[in-house]
Parts: structure tokens; sequence; C-alpha cells
């Protein structure tokens, strides 16, 4: 030891203890630093996402708290937003007690719905839900994440229904709408108060594709971003190709049927409707129409066959102009 050796050849005698007493008493003085700041680091990232994903989630969030800051990166994501239909006047017809409690019955098996599949509770808008997959944790899968979640949305509704029936609750139906494609994910907002959330393009159009439901008489509407990303794993049904408002370019929509896993009337109607809506392209009015009559000879009621063979009357009258590429442009969200 170095002390000893001074002592005994020089007579030097240095006293080791204070040295050794500092050094143990700056180390813990710095662990027990770094446990304070990085447990309250811990306790607010917790206190922020808990309510927005699963507790795992948050497990994983915490092993790279850094992404977490004040702005955004731009990713590929799935973003899903779902709502109510005829809101509005179910509001006016129910007492707001009773209303707040079917709401908040309702809201709460979606949101079970969307942290089954790992997804991120954006945010409620109203009666609306909005949920995304790929942020904050990787996720390759997340645009089938976002379609599976919207078919047990629909299926756990259904028996939400059932109840409700019983009990002579009214009755909720919902759209939802589904896109995959790169936005601008992180915390907007100020130092003071941030949300985690997405923007862009992209997250408008799943907002469209939401309200485009309305339009063809469907549940589910995915874009052909999401269709090309789960066309083996899913049964779709290519409905049209549409401007929405507040965008030029024209995207083609699926109706999102089933897990090709799984039985769905509706599988029997899929290739006629796509017969017919080649036909409808190409001006072949007479064939189109044989087509759609065929879907309804298989589904009396279904909504989208019934409106084209409306527009293929409306565009016997007024045939359409040269040029003319069959994209419907829509004139509301």
């Amino acid at each position: 030891m170095a002390s000893q050796k001074l002592f005994v050849q020089k007579g030097i005698w240095l006293n080791a203890v204070y040295p050794l007493l500092t050094m143990v008493i700056v180390y813990t003085a710095v662990t027990l630093y770094r446990y304070i700041v990085e447990e309250r680091e811990k306790r607010k990232i917790r206190g922020a996402f808990s309510f927005y994903v699963t507790p795992s989630v948050v497990n994983e969030m915490l092993k790279n708290p850094d992404k977490l800051k004040l702005g955004g990166e731009k990713k590929e994501l799935s973003v899903l937003f779902s709502d109510i239909r005829g809101f509005t006047t179910l509001a006016e017809e129910m007492e707001p007690e009773a209303l707040v409690n079917l709401l908040n019955e309702y809201l709460t098996e979606m949101t079970d719905v969307v942290f089954e599949f790992d997804g991120l509770l954006d945010k409620y808008i109203g009666d609306a839900v909005m949920a995304v997959w790929g942020a904050p944790l990787e996720q390759t899968d997340h645009p089938a994440r976002a379609c599976r979640t919207a078919l047990k949305m629909l299926d756990r509704l259904t028996k939400m229904q059932q109840q409700w029936e019983a009990e002579g609750t009214p009755r909720l139906d919902i759209g939802i709408g589904v896109n995959t494609g790169p936005m601008v994910v992180g915390n907007m907002g100020s130092e003071r108060r941030f949300d985690y959330t997405v923007m862009g393009d992209s997250v408008n159009l799943a907002s469209r594709l939401e309200g485009i439901n309305k339009e063809y008489g469907t549940q589910v509407v995915i874009s052909e971003f999401t269709h090309e990303r789960v066309k083996d794993d899913f049964l779709c049904r290519e409905l049209d190709a549409v401007r929405v408002k507040g965008r030029a370019k024209p995207a083609k929509i699926y109706e999102l049927v089933a897990l090709r896993s799984e039985e769905d009337p509706r599988v029997a109607i899929i290739e006629p409707f796509a017969q017919g809506l080649h036909h409808y392209r190409s001006q072949e009015w007479e064939i189109a129409e044989d087509k759609f009559h065929e879907v309804l000879n298989r589904i009396p009621d279904d909504f989208a066959a019934r409106l084209y063979l409306q527009r293929i009357a409306e565009l016997r009258e007024k045939p359409p102009q040269p040029g003319w590429d069959g994209v419907f442009t829509m004139t509301r969200k």
C-alpha cells in the first residue's frame, strides 16, 4: 500500500481514511441523485402515458425516455378514427346522466380493444376515438394491428348492442377509418403543456375515411396504403377511388370485411362487386349494372351496390366528360 511504504521508508504519514471516505460519500451522493432524477422521470412518463397505453408499453418506453422530449419525428404509422353515428340526435333524446353513462361504457370497451393490440390511445374527440400504432414503440405490423382492432371493435360493439337492446337502451352504431402513411409523431405543444400525438396529411385522410362510411353504407374503410400492407391477411372489398375534402390527390378505398381465416357472408360479393366496379370505370353501364344486381341477389341490402346503380342511372342521363377517370369527389367530411 502506498501510504504504508511512504511511512516505512520516508517517515511520511498519509491519512487514507478521509480521501476514501470522501470518495464513498461522493459516489453515494451521485448514485442517489441519479436514482432520484431517473425515478422522477419515470414517474412522469408513467403518469403521462398510463391512461393512453398498456402497462407493458409504458415499461418499454421507460427504457428509452429520450424519445419523449418535446418535438416530433417523421415515421410511417397507422392511425384509426372511430365515431358514433347520429350521436347529436342521440344526445338530444337522452337524459344527460344516461348519455354520459352510455358513452363512458362504450369508450371503455373501445379503449380496451385498442390496448389489447398495443395501440396508443391518442385522444377522445367527443364521442370519437383516435388511436395510433407504430409509436412510441416500433411495430412493424402496425397496419395489421390497426385492422384487427377495427374488426374487434365491431365484434365488441355487437355484444354491447345486444345488451343495450335487452336493457331498452338506444342502439349505437359506429364508423371506422384506418390509414397508413408518413406522419409526424411526438410531443406537440409548449414546454408547459404538451400531448404525445400524430399530425400530417395521412392523419387527416384517416379522419376522412371514417366519415366516408356514411357514403357507402359500410362500417370500416381503409386506404389503399393500408390495404397494400394487409391484403394477404384480410379480406377487403374495393369500394371506389375518391378525392376527399381538402385533398386533391385521389386514393383508392376499401371496405375491411374480415380476416382471411374467418367466414363472412360478404365474401361472396367481393368478386362480382370488383367486376362491376371495373365495368363502371370503363363506362360499360349495362355490364356493370348486371354485376351490381348480382351483388344484390346475394346480399339484398348492400348499400354500396345500390349506390353504384344510382350513379349509373345518373350517368346514363348525363354522360361524363371525355377523360373521365371514375374518381368520385367527396363534397363533405
